[in-house]
């Protein structure tokens, strides 16, 4: 029986994003499961606010085109620390983050960082890793590097500092590039929120549409919605502004349902609209609640549960 009930809503809500797509114009339907995704080119200047919160820069990795040291530290023993905007994060043990990278894959561990990356986000050394208070030791693991080394592993996730992480506490690299972020004790991203995946909160712009992790979400005013969704945030652009993957219209809570449908970008990679509207993430969001991407270049404004940009000047 729950199989036969699942099988149904299955096909019923294919039916409605089929029907939703003929009305946007699109040639592709969400999928479950997506993520939201960056891309790989290096960071331009898209929309610099001259606020100094955009990350991923001329390398691409978040270290501003300086080299980093490229650190080996021992991890010892591993430790929980509750951050104000991510909850429970995963430290080592003289307290700095550790992050786990979009890019990598977990089944099984694979590292992608290697080179200049790995002089930016050093990879955590596996030998002498233990789990502390609130860690389950079955989580913990490894994998071999391109260069032979063992790379310490979180429930199959290499793990990893970053070079910018001065302090005990500092989280500089959660959300460089859209692709870095702090990991929980559990080997998932940290964050405080358990949301669908787009959902809507109150804020000092009033509703707005935010993601799976709790980023506020972004409309690009040079885009196109009719007849067909178009972005023009591409190559360098994306690495500021990560376009949001397409999520099931089944997994959103009060985002106004038409127009709600993936698209496929010209790079071939999928991208998630309201109201047919392709939407971001800014990475300059460090933390749930952040809306540092508001207005910034007099085109990118949060979007509304219609899919409206929110405080955009009138027309």
């Amino acid at each position: 029986m729950k199989t036969s009930w699942r099988s149904a809503s299955l096909v019923a809500t294919a039916a409605a994003v089929m029907a939703l797509t003929a009305a946007c114009g699109q040639d592709s339907t969400p999928s479950a499961g997506s993520q939201n995704v960056g891309a790989t080119a290096a960071a331009g200047d898209y929309g610099n606010s001259g606020t100094g919160n955009g990350a991923g820069a001329g390398n691409g990795y978040g270290a501003d085109g300086q080299q980093a040291a490229t650190g080996s530290k021992s991890a010892g023993r591993l430790a929980v620390s509750t951050n104000a905007g991510l909850g429970k994060v995963l430290t080592d043990s003289a307290g700095m983050t550790l992050y786990r990278f979009d890019q990598d894959t977990a089944e099984p561990p694979k590292s992608s960082c290697d080179g200049d990356c790995a002089k930016t986000w050093p990879p955590v050394p596996a030998d002498d890793a233990t789990a502390g208070a609130g860690i389950d030791k079955a989580m913990l693991g490894e994998v071999t590097r391109s260069d032979g080394t063992k790379q310490l592993t979180v429930a199959g996730w290499p793990a990893y500092r970053y070079a910018k992480d001065a302090q005990a506490g500092d989280t500089k690299g959660q959300g460089v590039g859209g692709k870095w972020y702090a990991l929980a004790p559990n080997g998932k991203k940290a964050t405080l929120a358990d949301l669908p995946g787009l959902s809507v909160k109150k804020s000092d712009l009033g509703d707005i549409v935010v993601d799976h992790n709790g980023m506020t979400v972004y409309r690009f005013l040079k885009d196109k919605a009719w007849p067909k969704s178009v972005s023009h945030c591409t190559g360098a652009c994306l690495e500021k502004w990560p376009a949001v993957a397409p999520v099931p219209a089944s997994d959103t809570k009060g985002v106004q349902k038409k127009g709600l449908m993936g698209f496929t970008r010209p790079e071939g990679t999928k991208q998630m609209t309201v109201d047919c509207w392709p939407i971001y993430t800014f990475s300059g969001d460090k933390v749930p609640g952040d809306v540092n991407g508001q207005g910034v270049g007099g085109t990118w404004y949060a979007v509304s549960p219609d899919g409206k940009p929110v405080g955009a000047p009138a027309k």
